[in-house]
């Protein structure tokens, strides 16, 4: 533990000291951490270990296959402090909340715009606008789509892209006619009909037949423990995103789902107090 505690301190000493020991051989950069290098070294070798579980693609870092993987599943884990919107990249999240802060980290009295466009004049208030509007004079489209190739500016602009083909479903099911708009989901569902669960769970034995359910999903974090989701306002933490959606109830105090029998309403879909009125209901009438 001591040796451990130890090679911990150094490590983090040489954020201040600057040293950084591993270098490139390739190119000759340096890194204050071995790990860092390794991530490094993949852009030479072109090595991509992490793959999506939807798709196929791969990736250097397994930070961009968690970004990408949004995409698949829509899954917002950053989220607001102040007005509770929701982020798939802590990146946007960040650029949002510029919106609720009331300080201004620039004084100009060019509308708070320092930063100007040298070939039409307009005005951003970060370089980053700045930088993504520029690409409208140098046609520089950095951001190309895996499915068609067609390239784009601004990453925004290439996820509404994605949609479309997202809509597309050229993959029918023979037997329930469901449709998908790739392979990889056509060959995944098609399990459910044959009840192939090829996926062993070395822990507990069960099987599943998909390996992103035994990976990533629900199933592992009964053994493992892990809670990603915090609540803000409690600090109480969640292994599903909708368990969490769930408690944020008793904080806000809504109650969304009303009993069809006598309209009282419920912070939670499937607590319900209808056949209790129903019951009630028959007493009455046989009385």
């Amino acid at each position: 533990m001591a040796k451990m505690c130890s090679l911990n301190f150094k490590t983090h000493m040489r954020i201040h000291t600057g040293e950084k020991p591993f270098s490139c051989e390739s190119c000759g950069k340096r890194f204050n951490q071995e790990g860092n290098l390794k991530m490094h070294k993949r852009l030479h070798t072109g090595e991509k270990p992490f793959g999506c579980d939807f798709c196929g693609k791969r990736f250097h870092q397994e930070g961009n296959l968690k970004m990408h993987k949004a995409l698949h599943t829509g899954e917002k884990p950053f989220g607001c402090g102040v007005c509770h919107k929701r982020f798939s990249q802590l990146g946007d999240l960040k650029r949002h909340e510029t919106v609720h802060s009331v300080d201004k980290p620039f004084n100009c009295s060019i509308w708070e715009r320092p930063f100007g466009c040298d070939v039409c004049g307009k005005r951003f208030n970060t370089r980053r606008n700045l930088e993504m509007h520029t690409r409208v004079h140098t046609g520089e489209k950095p951001f190309g789509c895996d499915v068609c190739s067609k390239r784009f500016s601004q990453m925004g602009i290439l996820r509404r892209h994605m949609k479309v083909h997202m809509a597309e479903r050229p993959f029918g099911c023979d037997i329930c006619n469901r449709r998908f708009n790739n392979k990889r989901n056509y060959e995944t569902h098609m399990k459910v009909h044959t009840g192939d669960k090829p996926f062993v769970c070395e822990v507990c034995g069960n099987q599943f037949a998909q390996l992103g359910i035994l990976k990533r999903h629900i199933h592992m974090r009964i053994h493992t423990g892990e809670k990603p989701f915090g609540c803000s306002d409690c600090s109480k933490r969640f292994a599903q995103l909708g368990d969490l959606n769930r408690h944020k109830a008793v904080h806000t105090g809504l109650k969304p789902f009303s009993c069809i029998v006598c309209d009282c309403c419920r912070r939670h879909r499937g607590v319900s107090c209808a056949l209790t009125c129903y019951l009630f209901f028959l007493t009455f009438l046989c009385s």
